[in-house]
């Protein structure tokens, strides 16, 4: 059973102490308990902040390690607040703010524990998504610099957005950044993100057109359509929605090769939209987060998902 706290207070009271923090850690990222990778023990003393040492064989395991969390020199206190406190924005959060909300004079530091924070809103071998299914593209980006219209523009990255649909309502979505619209990308694209045997309505693009024999039950809205026509009313809603988040919660300011991530958050927003208790979704991101692995402000900065950084803004 899910064990999180459901109010301000309760949270307050139950991670008032660092040795509460690192116990709820613990229970988190081993559930069934630590086995000894060494000798096979479970038998441990829990000697330091988060740190286990095994007598049979003279290891020594911390909790934080191979997680977001490694070497952190921040208590992790400090860390549950900021989870908190990121979970609870309903339009998402900014490394400005969040430099505000913790008092310290470096943006550097505030980016940094966000991306962090971002890299853990994606589950490890989450399942993919079934039953109906919308799917369209959108482009994300600056002004076109070549004159080009539709799934042939320049200067934007393009987005495939899959949408389950529950009856009339949206369910969960997938969000993913594709080279371009041709039926290689789509279809690598679409086998990632849907269950085989999902029904799955596009409108008349040609990337579309070998869906049907790869597994999916095909729907064809309309054979003639161009990026951005409101042939699919679930994507359209959610490009708009997610537009308006970037520029608004952003202020635009995203660099190409960090909007992977930034797809990630809202994803993860918009998947937990209607969880009642902020603290479910404190519980999710922090159980995700030791789950994650370790990752430095260098490796952010510069290695981000194989791609090249770019200086351009979105």
């Amino acid at each position: 059973m899910d064990d999180y706290p459901k109010t301000l207070a309760e949270f307050e009271e139950r991670f008032s102490t660092e040795e509460a923090c690192w116990h709820y850690l613990c229970e988190l990222r081993w559930p069934d308990g630590f086995v000894c990778p060494r000798c096979g023990h479970r038998k441990a003393w829990l000697i330091d902040h988060g740190l286990h040492w095994y007598r049979s064989c003279d290891y020594k395991a911390s909790v934080t390690a191979g997680t977001i969390f490694e070497r952190t020199k921040k208590p992790l206190m400090v860390w549950f607040r900021v989870i908190w406190w990121v979970t609870g924005q309903k339009y998402g959060a900014s490394a400005k703010g969040l430099q505000r909300m913790l008092g310290i004079g470096s943006y550097e530091t505030a980016w940094t524990w966000l991306h962090k924070l971002r890299r853990a809103m994606v589950r490890q071998g989450r399942d993919r998504l079934s039953g109906n299914v919308e799917i369209d593209e959108t482009f994300v980006g600056g002004v076109k610099h070549d004159g080009k219209r539709g799934r042939g523009a320049s200067g934007k990255v393009l987005i495939l957005m899959v949408v389950q649909l529950d009856g009339k309502k949206l369910g969960r979505i997938r969000l993913k950044r594709i080279e371009d619209a041709s039926a290689e990308s789509l279809e690598k694209a679409i086998q990632d993100t849907v269950e085989p045997g999902s029904v799955i309505r596009t409108d008349g693009w040609a990337g579309y057109n070998q869906i049907g024999n790869r597994g999916y039950i095909h729907e064809v809205v309309r054979t003639d359509a161009e990026v951005g026509d409101n042939l699919l009313p679930a994507c359209n809603l959610v490009a708009s929605l997610m537009k308006r988040w970037l520029g608004g919660t952003l202020q635009g300011a995203v660099a190409h090769e960090h909007l992977e991530y930034y797809l990630d958050e809202y994803t993860f927003r918009f998947n937990r939209r209607t969880s009642r208790h902020r603290g479910k979704l404190f519980y999710r991101l922090l159980q995700q987060a030791v789950l994650t692995d370790a990752v430095t402000y260098e490796t952010i900065k510069k290695n981000v998902r194989g791609r090249k950084p770019t200086h351009h803004n979105i």
